[in-house]
Formats: structure tokens, sequence, C-alpha cells
């Protein structure tokens, strides 16, 4: 009896300690490795690359060249501008779901990133004419505005802003005089 006694204990000392057991989390492989193993999973192919010509000179400069299978094309040109910042220009092109051939040449400095291209949207020209007291407001406040960074410059007091010329009162405050 002593014996099934010990049996049944170890029993469930084994199962009760399986309920506690640590799994480490699984990873994901390092590697990708599609689902289907013909493209991203979603039924797309994966594309040959046929051209892929990498410089970098030890200057700096730099020029890629990729061309896809499929006709994607990038090629881009850079090298060392002020202070660091990479200057480059190039180009993309592909062919959009529609058939259209896309093409877009851009430049890329000091003033960010500019593309050009017949696809890309075009702001609509202004509506009317602005109006000329407008215009001289404008160029007033720009006046104003050189005016006083000259005062700022030669330290001199700012004669744009001057006191009111009656004081101030308040007249929750009572005025002894």
């Amino acid at each position: 009896m002593k014996w099934i006694l010990v049996i049944a204990l170890v029993i469930v000392v084994a199962e009760a300690g399986q309920q506690y057991t640590f799994n480490p989390p699984t990873h994901p492989p390092q590697t990708y490795i599609p689902p289907n193993g013909n493209g991203n999973g979603h039924g797309h192919e994966v594309v040959a690359i046929v051209k892929d010509e990498r410089t970098h000179e030890e200057d700096g400069t730099f020029s890629v060249d990729v061309e896809a299978a499929n006709g994607i094309k990038y090629s881009e040109a850079g090298s060392p501008g002020v202070d660091g910042a990479i200057v480059s220009a190039g180009q993309y092109s592909y062919t959009a779901p529609d058939g259209s051939h896309i093409e877009v040449k851009f430049v890329a400095d000091e003033n960010g990133f500019q593309p050009a291209s017949d696809v890309l949207p075009v702001a609509p020209a202004f509506p009317h004419e602005i109006p000329q007291f407008v215009l001289d407001q404008i160029a007033k406040a720009q006046e104003e505005d050189a005016a006083a960074a000259a005062a700022e410059k030669s330290g001199e007091p700012n004669q744009l802003y001057t006191a009111p010329a009656v004081p101030h009162q308040d007249p929750a405050v009572p005025h002894h005089g």
C-alpha cells in the first residue's frame, strides 16, 4: 500500500512540475524565407537584379546604378557638400500598374530632396493678383524689420516702438495726485 501511495505521489509531482516549465520565446530566423517559396507571400514573384554597380571613393564620392529584370531602374551619384552633408542627384523609373512609364529625377542637397517628374502634382497658379495695398504693407514690414535689425546691431534703442503719449492708468488702482 505504501508503494502505491509513493507511486501516486511521484506521478502527481511529475504532472505538477510540467505546469510550471519555462519555454524560452522563439525568435524568427535571421534570414528571410518566403512563406510560399517563390516571393514575398503575397503572390508576387522574386525579381532578379540584372545590374548592380556601386562605387565608393575615398574622397566620399559615390555612384549607384541598379536595374531589375522587371524594368525598375535606379541611378544616383553624389559627393560630400558643405559641412559634410551629402549632395546627390539621380533618377529612378518603373512601369506603373496601369502600364505607364514613370520617371523621376531628383536632387538632394542642403535644400532637401527635390524630385521632378511629369507625374508629380503641381500646385495651381494663384487665382488672382495680390492687391497693391497688401504688397505695400509687406514692403513696410520688411523695412521695419531691417531697421530693427540695424538698431539692434548698433546698440541704439529701437525708435519703432515708443512710449505711449498718455500714461496708462489702471482704473482699479486709486490715483493719488
